[in-house]
């Protein structure tokens, strides 16, 4: 999809969805990482998340688009936009948009884990931080605790 087809659509969403039209530009930022798309308050323009039509399609796109729109709408308004404001919730469950968008990164798995066991019980202690086995005792016998290995 371009910049031009992208425009196209919020164009004739915003006419059929909230019958106002859509008097700004739409385009896609693939600098966005975490947010489906954003509205600029300042100039009025809506930002689009290139990401969100490639791995999702059309429907993301479309309710990423409404969920704009409904800032856009009531800003230009001169209403809440938003999203704590109760004109923004309303306006979003007349227009069956969604709330929050998809994800679209992994979520990030801690960095290393420290996998300890103690020498007499062979209790399992996992950690995120090194630890000195020199100054800590299992907690269940006192024994002596070693480290396992580094996952």
């Amino acid at each position: 999809m371009t910049d031009f087809e992208l425009q196209k659509l919020v164009e004739k969403i915003s006419e059929e969805v909230f019958c106002k039209p859509f008097r700004h530009h739409a385009y896609f930022n693939k600098r966005l990482r975490t947010t489906g798309g954003r509205y600029m308050l300042q100039t009025g323009h809506i930002e689009m998340n290139p990401l969100v039509y490639k791995k999702y399609g059309i429907e993301e796109t479309v309710g990423v688009i409404q969920h704009e729109l409904c800032h856009y709408h009531l800003h230009q308004e001169g209403k809440g936009y938003r999203h704590g404001d109760q004109d923004f919730k309303q306006l979003l469950a007349a227009t069956n948009s969604p709330r929050y968008c998809r994800p679209l990164q992994e979520r990030r798995k801690s960095g290393k884990r420290f996998v300890y066991e103690c020498t007499a019980c062979h209790q399992q202690y996992e950690r995120k931080r090194r630890m000195d086995t020199k100054k800590y005792r299992c907690g269940l016998c006192r024994n002596e605790i070693i480290l396992l290995e580094i996952k």
